[in-house]
């Protein structure tokens, strides 16, 4: 019981600096009609009222094609859909006013509702909607009349940042206005990628069936380009539902920042994306003018400009030409305009289940802008790869850095035996080890 709430403690603790980095700041979140529908969604709200108490600003937008589907079922219409788009006659935007209507409603509900004894207990949010997508019509494609099947025209961004600024959340259903006075029903991608775009958000975050993006031999790809994304969607590699890649590569290409699509199903998942290191689902941004990459035997001269200053000051180990060119495999580099300014290496010790990471340098021009994180985070992702469990590091002036990306104090004991008969007792390098 002790230990279990230590763990409490020491995750509340690691979560401080996202909690301070995501105050303020405006998040869309997009979700379908099946996530509304799953047992799991009730925690979902109750992790989205976590972050508005937290500060977040949140656009919420809903879908409801299931939802609909069972009314034009229930009225015994005939579904027609043309290019995996629904046409609405005027029958159907009465299942789509009354679905959307209903949906609205439920989740309005659910952020009202403060039991005693239940997470949201205390808890005053106010939610607004209204008319703040305004919509046109699809109009005649391929000889096709969509009728009341709109698309985007515009979003109210002053209308919404007003309710943003006084603390409410704002909910957008899949429906839009003309001033016309038409209704036109909407895809909720389209709404959410609109309303991010607009807002300028900071994040969209999408909810799926998929934990994240997997590519087709079932690896869930964490952190991945925009443009890389696109390529590996045009050789087929990507096997997430196609809707949910056109959000995430139309809002990042726009200019939001970060993408992210998590599950609706796993408990927490929202929490976890946005507080934790690892996060749980995967992350699109657009590409880098900086280059995270492993390192070839062409960077051997630019790794040697980059670590001699901290080599002649004592911070690293010296490190021949001869020994960089046998040991290049082992690093990732950032290179930016064809200058290496940061580097980082792994050493494997697999008969222990580690790895060691030694030579992190970063250009003094360009310290922070978290190309350290990045760089720790490639080398991570290379230690599971290989089926590694504990890296652990050897520093004598940098613990601090370590100890805030989550490594651990540890003794000498912890280290591979190989590495404990070559240990320099003069330099006393303190060691710390991470959990990968």
């Amino acid at each position: 019981m002790v230990l279990a709430q230590h763990d409490g403690i020491k995750l509340f603790r690691s979560s401080l600096p996202y909690i301070n980095a995501h105050q303020g700041k405006t998040f869309v979140l997009m979700f379908g009609g099946e996530a509304i529908e799953h047992d799991n969604f009730a925690h979902i709200i109750h992790d989205i009222a976590l972050l508005t108490t937290l500060g977040v600003r949140l656009v919420l937008v809903h879908g409801a094609r299931p939802q609909i589907d069972e009314r034009v079922a229930l009225r015994e219409l005939e579904g027609r859909f043309e290019q995996g788009v629904r046409i609405t006659d005027k029958q159907t935007l009465e299942c789509v006013k009354d679905a959307a209507g209903s949906v609205r409603a439920h989740i309005e509900a659910l952020l009202t509702m403060g039991l005693p004894n239940s997470p949201m207990h205390g808890s005053e949010i106010r939610v607004c909607s209204g008319n703040l997508v305004v919509a046109r019509p699809v109009g005649v494609r391929d000889g096709v009349d969509f009728e009341n099947t709109g698309q985007v025209r515009r979003i109210d961004v002053t209308g919404i940042n007003d309710h943003l600024n006084d603390g409410s959340i704002v909910l957008l259903s899949p429906m839009g206005y003309s001033a016309t006075g038409e209704v036109f029903n909407l895809s909720h991608e389209d709404v959410a990628t609109q309303a991010a775009i607009a807002l300028e958000a900071d994040k969209l975050i999408v909810f799926s069936n998929f934990d994240g993006i997997y590519n087709q031999s079932g690896k869930l790809l964490r952190t991945i380009e925009r443009p890389d994304l696109e390529a590996r969607i045009a050789d087929g590699d990507i096997k997430t539902e196609s809707t949910v890649l056109t959000a995430l590569i139309t809002s990042v290409a726009a200019g939001v920042p970060r993408a992210h699509c998590i599950s609706y199903e796993n408990d927490g998942a929202l929490l976890q994306e946005l507080f934790t290191r690892d996060g749980t689902g995967s992350l699109v941004m657009e590409h880098h003018y900086e280059q995270l990459r492993e390192a070839s035997i062409d960077d051997v001269g630019g790794i040697l400009n980059l670590i001699k200053p901290l080599e002649e000051s004592g911070v690293l180990v010296k490190r021949s030409r001869e020994r960089l060119e046998d040991e290049i495999s082992q690093f990732v580099v950032i290179e930016r305009d064809g200058m290496i300014i940061a580097c980082a290496a792994l050493y494997l010790y697999p008969q222990d289940n580690c790895a060691e990471l030694a030579c992190v340098a970063t250009h003094q021009d360009y310290r922070g802008k978290n190309r350290g994180e990045r760089i720790l985070e490639l080398v991570r992702q290379r230690a599971r790869e290989a089926d590694i469990r504990t890296i652990f590091v050897l520093t004598t002036v940098t613990a601090h850095w370590f100890l805030e990306q989550g490594f651990e104090r540890a003794d000498i004991s912890a280290l591979p035996a190989i590495k404990k008969e070559l240990y320099n007792y003069q330099r006393n390098s303190k060691v710390f080890t991470l959990t990968v």
